[in-house]
C-alpha cells in the first residue's frame, strides 16, 4: 500500500489532520497525500513556501534562523513544521527545505534535504544528503522520506494517546 494512503488511513483512524510546509518539493507530499480519495478528512492544508519570505510570512519562520542557518537547515525545517501545525490548527505537519539542484556548494552540496516533522509536542528534524541525483529524483526521494517521517509520527501518536 503506497504511503501516501498508509497516511490518510492512519490520520483518519485517528481523527486527526495534517498539515505539509515545502520548499524543494514544490507541493510533491501534499499532491501525494490529496492524491488519495477521502483525504479530505485527514489533509487539512499545505504551505509551498519556496521563499524565505514566504517561509517568514506563511510560516513564522524567524529572519534571525535564517540569518544564522540559512533556508536549508535543520533550524528552518523545524520552524516551517512547527508554523504550518500552528497556523493550519492540525495535529500534525511535514517539512522539507534543501537544494534538489542544479547546483549547490560545498556548505550546502545538490540534493541536500532538511526535514522537520512535528505532532505540537515533539518536534524531529533530520538532514539527508541524497547526492546529485538530478532535480526530478532528489525531489521525489525528498517526497518520499517526507511521507515517512509523518506515517511514522502519526503512527506514533496512537502509541501515546
Amino acid at each position: 500500500m503506497p504511503l501516501a494512503t498508509q497516511i490518510i488511513l492512519a490520520a483518519k483512524e485517528r481523527g486527526i489532520t495534517i498539515a505539509t510546509a515545502e520548499s524543494c518539493t514544490g507541493g510533491m507530499v501534499a499532491a501525494a497525500l490529496t492524491d488519495i480519495a477521502g483525504s479530505s478528512a485527514a489533509f487539512e492544508r499545505g504551505y509551498v513556501t519556496y521563499s524565505n519570505t514566504a517561509k517568514v510570512e506563511m510560516l513564522g519562520v524567524r529572519q534571525a534562523t535564517l540569518d544564522a542557518h540559512g533556508a536549508v537547515s535543520e533550524e528552518t525545517a523545524k520552524e516551517m513544521c512547527e508554523g504550518a501545525r500552528l497556523h493550519a490548527r492540525s495535529a500534525v505537519a511535514v517539512a522539507t527545505t534543501g537544494i534538489a539542484g542544479p547546483g549547490g556548494s560545498d556548505f550546502k552540496p545538490e540534493g541536500r534535504v532538511c526535514f522537520g516533522v512535528t505532532d505540537g509536542t515533539q518536534t524531529f528534524c533530520q538532514t539527508v544528503e541524497f547526492g546529485a541525483l538530478g532535480r526530478e529524483n532528489v525531489r521525489s526521494a525528498a517526497t518520499e522520506h517526507a511521507l515517512q517521517m509523518l506515517l511514522d509520527r502519526i503512527i506514533s501518536i496512537s502509541h501515546t494517546s
